[in-house]
């Protein structure tokens, strides 16, 4: 199964390499559609393709490190 978010990083989070953090932790693919990165904030579409079960320990990591996560709407992005 493939599931799309936007991921919005506060500044203090940018740097951390979350999403690789979610690739070696959880048995998911991430797929960044596309990213805009400043010094004061992050926007990033993720793609995670797993297990449900995975994809929702994969996005409730990135929700406790304080990242905001919300779903995309299906063929937002292609």
């Amino acid at each position: 199964m493939k599931k799309r978010f936007y991921l919005t990083y506060t500044p203090e989070l940018i740097k951390e390499p979350f999403i690789y953090q979610v690739g070696k932790l959880y048995k998911v693919v991430t797929n960044i559609r596309q990213a805009n990165i400043s010094d004061k904030l992050g926007l990033v579409a993720l793609e995670l393709e797993g297990e449900a079960g995975e994809i929702d320990k994969a996005v409730k990591f990135l929700y406790d490190k304080g990242i905001k996560v919300e779903p995309i709407e299906l063929d937002v992005i292609e």
